[in-house]
C-alpha cells in the first residue's frame, strides 16, 4: 500500500506588490543606517538575484487559517471526496494567524482546528494539528500523511501549507520583498497503485546553522524594542542550502531506485530563484549530468516567497496548466524539496 496525492488546490491572495511599491522604503542596515545605494539600485539588484518581479499579500480582513480554508475547499473538491472522510487535517505553517496591523500571533485554537471548523465537519475521529517545520513543512506533512496511512491510523489526509508572512516583515529591512503570502493544499489517500511516495528524507541542522532565520528586531532603532520580525542570513542560507539540499534529494532518489534520467519535474521550495536554479545543478552534477531544460518549474517571479505554501502552491499551477510550458502526466517520476528554518531540509520522490 502506498499514498497518492488525490487532488490539489491553492489559494493566491488577489493584493498585488509590485517592486516598484518599495521605491519609498526607508531601507536600513542591521545597525539601523541607511544603505549606500538608491532603492531603483536596491530593487533592481534584488529581481537579479530573487527573479521577483511582485508578490501577493492577503486582503486586510483574510487570516492564515482564511487563505488554508480557501486551498483546502479546492483540494477536497478536485479530490471529489467528502469531507468528512478525512482523518487527518494537517496545517504547516509559521506564525499563526497574524491580524492585519497587529504584532500577536494567534494559534490557539490551532490553525488545522479553525480550518476543520471552516468546513464544518462533524466527525471527531478527523483530528486536527498544526506542524511548525519552517519552509519544508507541507512536504513534512505529507511525510508525516504517508506514516499515518501505511500503518493504518488513517485512509485519508489533508495537507496544507499557509502562511501570511507580508504581517511579519520589517519594512526598513530589504529581504522584506522577498516574502508573499498564499495557501496550497492537497488531499492525500491510499493507493495500490505503483503510483505515490517512492521515498522521502529529512533532516535538521541546529549546531551552528539554528539563527540562520530568526525573529529579531526592526533595523530601525526608533521602533519598539518588543516587536519582533522575520530575519535571515541570505548569504548563510544559500551556502547551507546549496550544499545539504543537492545532498538530501540524492540520497532520496538512490533511495527510490529511480534512475535520474527518468526525473520529469523538480518542484523546489520557491525561495530564490538563483539558490534554486544552484541547488538544481548541484543535484544533477552528483550524478556528472546537465541540468534538462524546463525540469524546474517556477512561479516565485509573481508570486515571492510564501515559504510552506510555495511547493503545493506550484505544484496545483502546474496541474492546471497555469505555468507556462510545464506540465505533469500519469507515471511521471518527480521530486519535491525544500529548506528552511530550523534548519530543516528534505526531499521526496514521487510517482504521479
Amino acid at each position: 500500500m502506498n499514498i497518492k496525492i488525490a487532488g490539489t488546490g491553492c489559494y493566491i491572495p488577489p493584493e498585488i506588490e509590485l517592486n516598484a511599491d518599495f521605491g519609498q522604503h526607508e531601507f536600513l542596515d542591521a545597525d539601523g543606517i541607511q544603505l549606500d545605494h538608491p532603492n531603483q539600485v536596491i530593487i533592481d539588484k534584488f529581481r537579479e538575484i530573487t527573479g521577483i518581479r511582485e508578490r501577493r499579500y492577503a486582503k486586510e480582513n483574510q487570516n492564515t487559517s482564511d487563505l488554508a480554508f480557501f486551498a483546502a475547499e479546492k483540494a477536497i473538491q478536485d479530490a471529489k471526496t467528502d469531507p468528512e472522510t478525512l482523518d487527518y487535517i494537517i496545517v504547516a505553517h509559521n506564525f499563526g494567524d497574524v491580524k492585519y496591523g497587529t504584532i500577536q500571533a494567534d494559534t490557539v485554537p490551532c490553525l488545522a482546528a479553525r480550518v476543520k471548523h471552516f468546513l464544518r465537519i462533524q466527525n471527531p475521529k478527523c483530528v486536527a494539528y498544526d506542524l511548525l517545520f519552517g519552509c519544508p513543512g507541507w512536504i513534512e506533512g505529507i511525510v508525516q500523511a504517508q506514516a499515518y496511512i501505511k500503518c493504518k491510523m488513517a485512509k485519508k489526509c489533508l495537507v496544507i501549507g499557509a502562511e501570511t508572512l507580508s504581517r511579519v516583515i520589517d519594512k526598513h529591512d530589504r529581504d522584506s520583498m522577498i516574502f508573499s503570502d498564499g495557501a496550497g493544499a492537497a488531499v492525500i489517500e491510499a493507493t495500490e497503485n505503483d503510483e505515490g511516495i517512492l521515498a522521502c528524507e529529512s533532516a535538521t541542522y541546529t549546531r551552528d546553522e539554528i539563527n540562520y532565520l530568526y525573529y529579531g528586531n526592526s533595523h530601525n532603532k526608533n521602533l519598539c524594542k518588543n516587536t519582533r520580525y522575520i530575519k535571515m542570513n541570505g548569504r548563510k542560507i544559500y551556502e547551507f542550502a546549496c550544499t545539504y539540499v543537492p545532498e538530501a534529494m540524492k540520497k532520496c532518489l538512490d533511495k527510490s531506485g529511480v534512475p535520474i534520467g527518468d526525473v520529469k519535474k523538480i518542484f523546489m521550495h520557491q525561495a530564490n530563484e538563483k539558490m534554486d536554479e544552484a541547488i538544481v545543478k548541484r543535484f544533477f552534477r552528483l550524478y556528472k549530468k546537465e541540468v534538462p531544460e524546463g525540469i524546474m518549474p517556477m512561479n516565485i517571479q509573481k508570486m515571492g516567497n510564501s515559504s510552506v505554501a510555495t511547493i503545493p502552491t506550484l505544484l496545483d499551477m502546474v496541474k492546471k496548466g497555469e505555468i507556462e510550458n510545464q506540465s505533469v502526466n500519469k507515471g511521471d517520476v518527480v521530486i519535491f524539496a525544500s529548506v528552511g528554518a530550523g534548519m530543516n531540509i528534505n526531499a521526496v520522490v514521487y510517482k504521479c
